[in-house]
């Protein structure tokens, strides 16, 4: 139920007020004077505030402004008997949703109550939506972090700091599993784009002859289940950055586009006709050597050019086994929270063993066998555990 707080010095201004909102279904509480709702708007939650302007002992735009500070979860409706155009606009200014006259039109009252409760709402499911965004951010960022000090993945790091402020493309290399996505993200969320979009395209998973209408969109008709526009993922990521992975599996139809909108900045829709200009940083990773490809003609040497400005070198696992230990560790309190339990400590000689073994799945399997033993261990992973169910 809606909860309306009446904060007005006069009696019976306030029980008029509490009787015909009431008989709406409002629950409504009263404060004869501003203190007194500042007080009870600290201690408590309430959508909606009826507040008059003039008050003896604090005046209803300074309840405003404490408020906007101290409780700013309340969307206000400011009323006064002695209100004008200024005083209303003022009182807008500094965070009112509307400003009635004394006595209130009973009609107008309820409308504005209704429509300061919708914008209430709105407000707090916005706000909701900010904080789970920033939530979604922290936690790729975290997702995105670089564990480990080895010389290979420093040189890595060193290359991502210099790159990263500039608008270059990137083509990154690498085995399956050895962290290119997460050499992306760490370039998006360093540069200047961060604020913008993060489009990320596999190039493997999508059939070639849909490629293109997911790279660039499609108008539509333009084939037979083009039931509607589709806007593209280089229209998307306007503004932000554009991450293709696995673009050794690309279509030389597609890499032919692709090369025209590096070359131009502009793109056109499957089946369309007008040019449109996009703002897109390109990221590019494979685990082929493109160099193969384009003697073999399955890739455009002049695409490979224009997208390996820089280029980055993700090592292999085996190539960082140092590294093994802090990524374990990171593992295992990434698993216990998304579990809900407390993170199960590691043998010194289940650690050895597991640096040892050949990781040729890379990061991404020795996440899957830390899950592993989590779930088959008990509170210390031993070698043991290590050598039972590690899976080699």
């Amino acid at each position: 139920m809606p909860r309306i707080l009446i904060i007005d010095d006069e009696k019976a201004i306030r029980h008029t007020l509490k009787e015909i909102l009431e008989y709406e279904s409002y629950q409504v509480d009263q404060a004869e004077d501003g203190p007194t709702g500042l007080d009870m708007l600290i201690r408590d939650k309430y959508d909606v505030v009826l507040c008059d302007v003039k008050m003896p002992k604090m005046d209803g735009i300074e309840v405003l402004e404490r408020a906007r500070i101290l409780a700013p979860g309340a969307t206000f409706i400011m009323v006064s008997a002695h209100g004008n155009v200024e005083m209303a606009v003022d009182a807008t200014k500094k965070g009112a949703y509307d400003f009635l006259q004394k006595p209130p039109d009973l009609n107008r009252l309820l409308l504005t109550v209704r429509n300061a409760l919708d914008h209430s709402k709105l407000s707090t499911e916005t706000t909701k939506l900010s904080t789970e965004n920033k939530t979604l951010k922290k936690k790729l960022a975290k997702n995105s972090e670089m564990i480990g000090d080895s010389e290979a993945l420093s040189a890595v790091r060193k290359a991502i700091e210099k790159v990263a402020p500039t608008d270059a493309r990137v083509l990154i290399t690498g085995p399956n599993g050895a962290g290119k996505e997460m050499v992306a993200r760490q370039l998006h969320e360093l540069s200047n784009r961060a604020g913008g979009p993060l489009v990320e395209v596999n190039c493997a998973a999508i059939p070639s002859e849909l490629i293109e209408s997911e790279l660039f969109g499609h108008e539509k008709g333009s084939f037979t289940s083009a039931v509607k526009q589709r806007i593209g993922k280089f229209e998307q990521a306007d503004g932000g950055t554009l991450f293709l992975d696995e673009i050794g599996d690309m279509s030389l139809s597609a890499q032919a586009k692709v090369l025209r909108a590096l070359q131009e900045s502009k793109i056109t829709r499957v089946g369309g006709e007008k040019e449109i200009s996009v703002n897109v940083r390109v990221l590019a990773a494979t685990n082929k050597n493109l160099l193969h490809e384009i003697a073999d003609k399955n890739f455009r040497e002049d695409l490979y050019h224009r997208l390996s400005v820089i280029l980055i070198q993700v090592p292999a696992l085996n190539d960082r086994r140092d590294d093994i230990p802090a990524l374990i560790e990171k593992f295992l309190k990434d698993i216990a929270q998304d579990y809900g339990n407390k993170p199960k400590k590691v043998d010194p000689s289940a650690l050895k063993y597991l640096q040892s073994l050949d990781w040729r799945g890379n990061i991404r399997e020795l996440r899957n066998v830390v899950e592993r033993l989590v779930i088959m261990s008990d509170d210390t992973i031993t070698e043991t555990d290590a050598k039972a169910f590690a899976g080699k």
